[in-house]
């Protein structure tokens, strides 16, 4: 029975830690370097992440700047910017790219809001698939006679314990992303 609570709080930790990740990606309005964790650029024929290639740091609030390890690779940097969906274009001067963000519109951040609440709520569908397995592999536990009613019992009450806890943490990692959006 412990096995199957260990593995329904690491499946949850997981939940939210992909959560996580999917809100550093959401452009609000401030410079934030994991917008670009999802640009490939073509290095030598590889797809590579651009933070493998060149530094990337926030120069100003607004202001993202890359630095190429390799000069020759900062057109090819641009290009592969240029062709994502982050909707900047860089400006080149040269030695390095930097991407401006500009300021977004009050209908803006209500449409991220949106966004944001909807990824949460997807978040809450996945922690409730996780506590529904749980309890199935726990029934069938009890079915096999590997456990008794009252360790049933009890292990759904844990299961449901622990639900309850990733559920409002999903709920503040929200609220957090909800202020930060508002707040620009």
């Amino acid at each position: 029975m412990k096995e199957v609570l260990d593995r329904c709080e690491r499946k949850m930790n997981k939940t939210i830690d992909a959560l996580k990740s999917e809100f550093a990606s959401v452009r609000a309005g401030r410079a934030n370097p994991a917008i670009l964790d999802k640009v490939l650029v073509d290095y030598y024929g590889a797809p590579t992440p651009i933070n493998q290639m060149a530094a990337v740091s926030v120069s100003e609030a607004r202001v993202l700047v890359i630095q190429p390890w390799d000069k020759s690779t900062l057109k090819s940097i641009e290009k592969a910017i240029q062709a994502s969906d982050i909707g900047i274009n860089p400006v080149n001067d040269g030695n390095v790219l930097r991407l401006a963000f500009p300021q977004p519109t009050e209908e803006r951040r209500k449409e991220l809001v949106r966004d944001i609440k909807k990824m949460g709520e997807e978040s809450k569908v996945g922690i409730r698939n996780i506590r529904r397995d749980s309890m199935e592999k726990l029934k069938a536990l009890k079915k096999d006679n590997s456990i008794t009613e009252d360790d049933q019992k009890n292990g759904e009450k844990k299961i449901q314990d622990i639900t309850d806890k990733f559920v409002k943490n999903i709920d503040a990692v929200v609220a957090e992303k909800e202020k930060e959006v508002l707040s620009i």
